[in-house]
């Protein structure tokens, strides 16, 4: 079969709760540690609340670059020098004005206007350096577009919890279309307390640690983290055993706009997002080796991915699991976060083949069809592998990474 050409993931850069480095995000992934996961007492106006929370030393912005500074742009700045070298080669070899940034987000700097508005009401004056803009949801794209100097398309896709899956499509597009050569994309998110209290107020947010598909879930825990990625065109020969390379084979986006803030109750978006990703990458149902689940442990979520998954791979369900209860729910970040430990199980890091577990209480919702999940310890090869995100509003994106054989020159 002749060699063709794919849209590869040539460098990634992250930042979870559960660690910083490729390596110990995938060793504590698959052992599923979750001391990520901590109390917080300032994020709910009512009681304490668990979520996950970076624990890294967070780098300080360039003084050139002051006008960026808030915690998000921080966080980023610390992913970003992970992929800094590449894109300095990069922009030697394609042009500033041919790599193009996409970031997906939901909360951008919101802290930091919560801290400014805290101030103004105690003093009736804002902090000198405060401006409404880091604030802003397109705040951490024209941050990493200055910060890289680079001049190509720049912007951010904020639909809510599958804003940074939806990114690897825009990334396909620009790839596609030849206006770039290079796409940095990803999604960062960090806490508030905006959204910890919005989340609160419609009853979504756990007493405790989250259970998703269990019989006993009662809610999500919110997380903070970020991934960020690099896509180019690499030639490359039909999926094989062992491989060199993990390029985007699928993804599908779908809007069933079934209402602002509830799942289709049988997951018709989620099954076309499915679909498409899988249509895409020319791709059976029954090749997909791992797929990780958006699974936030809300009722009506759980209820309606359980359906669709089912559904979409009637007998032949893959080993599955959510990693939210390892990192809480990053919201606008969970996307690329969760496509992040996707491409670690499909990397050269994955020696021993290990899978995300799913930790939960292990009582599975009578009234939902069980799916294979995932328990400690399990060891696969995996070659295709699926990761969903399914968002407010019927915002949905199934994203597929593969490992591919590269060829040289």
């Amino acid at each position: 079969m002749k060699p063709t050409t794919q849209i590869a993931i040539t460098h990634l850069g992250l930042c979870t709760p559960l660690g910083h480095t490729p390596q110990d995000v995938l060793d504590n992934l698959v052992a599923g540690n979750t001391d990520g996961m901590q109390w917080r007492d300032d994020l709910l106006f009512e009681r304490a609340v668990l979520v996950g929370q970076v624990d890294a030393t967070l780098p300080t912005i360039p003084a050139a670059l002051k006008h960026f500074d808030t915690r998000n742009n921080q966080l980023t700045l610390l992913i970003a020098q992970q992929i800094e070298q590449a894109v300095e080669q990069a922009k030697t070899q394609y042009g500033s004005q041919r790599i193009g940034l996409v970031i997906g987000t939901s909360t951008s700097g919101i802290a930091t206007g919560e801290a400014a508005l805290a101030e103004q009401q105690g003093s009736g004056k804002f902090p000198q350096d405060y401006d409404y803009s880091k604030q802003e949801l397109g705040d951490t794209s024209q941050f990493l577009q200055a910060y890289f100097a680079l001049t190509g398309p720049c912007y951010t896709v904020s639909t809510a919890c599958s804003s940074s899956a939806k990114v690897f499509a825009s990334a396909k597009r620009l790839i596609n279309a030849d206006v770039c050569d290079m796409v940095i994309v990803g999604g960062i998110d960090t806490l508030c307390q905006l959204t910890l209290n919005g989340f609160h107020s419609l009853e979504s947010i756990s007493a405790g640690h989250c259970q998703p598909f269990s019989a006993n879930r009662d809610g999500i825990n919110i997380g903070e983290g970020g991934a960020l990625f690099t896509l180019e065109k690499v030639a490359v020969e039909p999926p094989a055993a062992e491989t060199s390379s993990i390029v985007l084979s699928g993804i599908g986006e779908s809007s069933d706009a079934h209402h602002i803030s509830a799942p289709h109750p049988e997951g018709r978006g989620a099954i076309a997002a499915m679909q498409a990703a899988l249509m895409m990458a020319d791709l059976q149902p029954e090749q997909i080796d791992y797929l990780n689940l958006h699974g936030t442990a809300t009722q009506k979520n759980d209820a309606m991915e359980s359906r669709a998954v089912q559904q979409v791979f009637t007998q032949t369900l893959p080993a599955c699991s959510s990693t939210k209860p390892l990192t809480g729910h990053t919201l606008g970040a969970a996307g690329a976060i969760e496509a992040a430990f996707c491409y670690l199980l499909l990397s050269d890091y994955n020696k021993q083949h290990y899978l995300p577990p799913q930790i939960w209480d292990g009582e599975q919702d009578p009234n939902d069809p069980a799916l294979p999940l995932v328990n400690k310890g399990l060891q696969s090869k995996v070659i295709h592998v699926m990761s969903n995100s399914f968002a407010f509003g019927g915002s949905n994106a199934s994203v597929i990474l593969s490992r591919v054989k590269q060829l040289n020159g």
